[in-house]
């Protein structure tokens, strides 16, 4: 009896520990995040691999600061690495990655390999190089690049199957496929042709997925005459795709990297795809595969990635990546929410523990709530209103068993004046309204694609306020809709009344649009004023428009050119040029673009900018000369305003200079990079731009003292 006690006894345990073991093991298998491996740019440092994660497939949150979380010296034979893709193999349990071994910089047809990775944790992966070309030598003689590897487990074969374009001399990139051995380490097949366009356009970026018997490819169509994420659907993994009609991508810019994961718990799935000339990813959403919405409103991200995937993961693994890369730093600040911060200029430094916000002046910062979200994975031990009045305040911050302090300080700054991403400021004084008016370029636009023009009122110089767009090239403007930059603007009376013209650059021309008010609306004159090079002009871009009226001859005068000075006197219309009235001015070797001509005290100034807007060393010079057409004098120490690196203030120029009403007030308004970011984002940094005001002042003879820019800005105009 007791031996049959104890065997029912010893069943019952074996019951609960199998019961107990089928629990853990459902648990450990339930996906509940998304894991994105990217990579960021074409810069240096940018082509490597990086993670993020996101709870809901949605929102995603960078990990390791948004820092490579692998060395790609170390896995590749180029330095670089790019468009990751992950793998969950079929085991479940074991991961594989295939990334491009690639370097940008040394060209679009400079690779020939991949790399090959295994892990079992995500954490630590084993590498190998693959070099189509030296593996497989014949056939791949003219072979100028590998691109975009992918991996899926063939079930029929029981081996994972890797997929990658190739372009061989003067051929189309065509998708190909080979197997790789047991090991992953290296192809034991030969590649083959897995698809081709029908058109016999380029095809890139290949991503399968399974879906009801069927395999879908989805791919890049590098057709000339029209480009984007297409598909191609089979009944085999490895052959007779058919090509549907028309583009999968919601969206007419230039896409590619194209990535589709299937939803937790859900029928939908995720079409993303890279906006490489947008600087942004778009997310799409579909049950069948064929019809797709846009759903980017529910999207965010606190990073800016290129070509990736999205793999589904489980709360273990996630643990796992957060002991890792969750660290407590400037990545885990999502946002401040509160109206009073100047959210793009909060400046988080982890090397001092310290985080700098700007607010808006007149805020209360004795009694502030900053109102911080941060990422999922940490807890805020700190919230509510504080008093900020006294000093800094510590917060404090916890996250994965660790935890963090920082010293928050609040600051009422007046630089930038506008909130947001603007550049190539040109500033008015409205008689007719008594404010003061800023015509900006509309900036934060990848490669300076802005398309509209803004203004801003003040009564003050200190308090603006956004009067909306005031013109938009797509909707306004017949003869250009691209390149919306530098615009200048000019109130003059005629017959009576005020009018206001708007020389604006548009396609690298320069058009002009006439309103009967400083904000609007503005109608074009239905061509460019200045449409090709001065004669004698090897070089530049008709861009940067000055207008002038000259208070001694009453005369009008528009200014252009980047790379030289042009200037042209406008008839009294102020919507045509003079004809044979074109002077060409001769700045020195520090002219770049961005001519500012203003008058006072008997002297003409001409300012201008040097360098390149992208560099850090952007800043202004400046020359004078007893007349509008030159010739000009150039004074031995002629910078009017340049970088302050002690501030982290970068990218100071294109400028415009206002003077008070009946008074020897002035002001510069100028450009820099963003402020803390700018320095740290590359080529970026030339269309994240801000506007900034200070006080312009003059020496005894007339020379202009140098401006030290601030953050602090101006607080009143005298």
């Amino acid at each position: 009896m007791k031996q049959q006690i104890n065997s029912v006894f010893l069943l019952i345990l074996l019951m609960c520990f199998t019961a107990c073991k089928t629990i853990n093991q459902t648990e450990d298998n339930t996906y509940t995040a998304y894991l994105f491996a990217y990579f960021t740019g074409n810069g240096p440092g940018e082509e490597a691999v990086r993670y993020a994660l996101s709870e809901d497939g949605y929102n995603y949150y960078a990990l390791n600061n948004n820092e490579p979380i692998l060395s790609s010296e170390v896995i590749s034979s180029t330095g670089g690495v790019r468009d990751p893709h992950i793998l969950r193999g079929d085991d479940g349990k074991t991961f594989y990655m295939v990334v491009t071994d690639m370097v940008s910089a040394n060209g679009w047809n400079s690779n020939r390999a991949m790399v090959l990775l295994k892990s079992i944790d995500l954490i630590n992966w084993t590498s190998s190089v693959v070099n189509i070309q030296k593996k497989f030598p014949e056939g791949n003689e003219d072979l100028l690049r590998v691109w975009a590897p992918q991996t899926i487990y063939d079930a029929k074969a029981k081996k994972y199957m890797v997929y990658w374009s190739m372009k061989h001399g003067k051929d189309k990139d065509k998708i190909y496929y080979a197997y790789a051995n047991d090991d992953f380490t290296d192809l034991e097949t030969i590649p083959k042709q897995l698809y081709y366009s029908p058109s016999n356009a380029a095809c890139i970026d290949g991503d399968i997925i399974y879906k009801d018997g069927k395999y879908h490819l989805f791919f890049k169509n590098e057709d000339e005459s029209k480009k984007g994420i297409m598909q191609a659907v089979s009944d085999n993994l490895t052959n007779g795709y058919k090509e549907l009609k028309g583009f999968m991508n919601v969206t007419d810019k230039p896409v590619e990297g194209s990535g589709i994961f299937k939803l937790i718990d859900s029928d939908d799935y995720i079409l993303m795809y890279d906006m490489y000339t947008s600087g942004t990813y778009q997310f799409t959403k579909s049950t069948d595969l064929v019809n797709f919405a846009v759903v980017d409103d529910s999207i965010s991200m606190n990073f800016h990635p290129r070509h990736g995937t999205v793999i589904a993961i489980t709360d273990k693994e996630k643990k796992r990546l957060l002991e890792k890369w969750g660290t407590i730093d400037k990545s885990v600040f999502v946002s401040f929410n509160s109206e009073a911060v100047r959210k793009y200029n909060v400046d988080i430094k982890d090397d001092e523990d310290t985080i700098y916000v700007p607010v808006k002046l007149g805020t209360d910062i004795a009694s502030l709530d900053l109102k911080i979200q941060t990422v999922p994975w940490v807890t805020m031990l700190t919230t509510g209103v504080q008093d900020f009045s006294k000093g800094s305040k510590d917060y404090f911050f916890e996250s994965a068993g660790k935890q963090k302090t920082y010293k928050i300080s609040v600051h009422e700054d007046n630089n930038p004046v506008l909130s947001g991403f603007y550049a190539d400021p040109e500033i008015i004084y409205a008689h007719k309204t008594n404010k003061y008016y800023i015509y900006p370029t509309s900036d934060g636009f990848t490669g300076w694609s802005g398309t509209y023009f803004k203004t801003f009122s003040s009564p003050d110089l200190v308090n603006w306020t956004d009067e909306g767009v005031i013109l938009d090239l797509k909707k306004d403007v017949s003869w250009a809709d691209r390149n919306a930059w530098a615009p200048t603007a000019v109130e003059k009376k005629i017959n009576g009344k005020y009018k206001y013209f708007y020389y604006f650059t548009a396609a690298q021309k320069i058009g002009v649009a006439v309103s009967d008010n400083p904000t609007g609306p503005f109608v074009d004159s239905g061509k460019p004023l200045i449409a090709k090079r001065p004669v004698g002009v090897s070089g530049g871009q008709e861009i940067d428009p000055d207008v002038f009226l000259d208070p001694v001859s009453g005369k009008s005068y528009l200014y252009w050119g980047n790379g030289y000075m042009a200037c042209v006197e406008l008839n009294d219309d102020m919507v045509s040029v003079k004809q044979n009235a074109l002077t060409l001015l001769h700045p020195d070797d520090t002219f770049r673009e961005g001519t500012e001509v203003f008058y006072r005290k008997g002297k003409y100034y001409f300012m201008w900018s040097e360098d390149d807007t992208r560099s850090p060393n952007y800043r202004v010079r400046y020359a004078t000369s007893n007349s509008p057409i030159g010739p000009l004098n150039i004074p031995k120490n002629n910078i009017v305003i340049e970088k302050r690196p002690k501030e982290g203030i970068y990218g100071t120029g294109h400028n415009s200079v206002i003077q008070t009403p009946n008074t020897d007030i002035w002001h510069i308004v100028y450009h820099r990079f963003n402020r803390p970011n700018g320095i740290r984002m590359g080529d970026a940094a030339g269309f994240n731009r801000e506007i900034c005001i200070d006080k312009l002042e003059f020496n005894a003879d007339g020379s202009i003292k140098p401006v030290e820019p601030t953050v602090k800005g101006i607080k009143e105009k005298n």
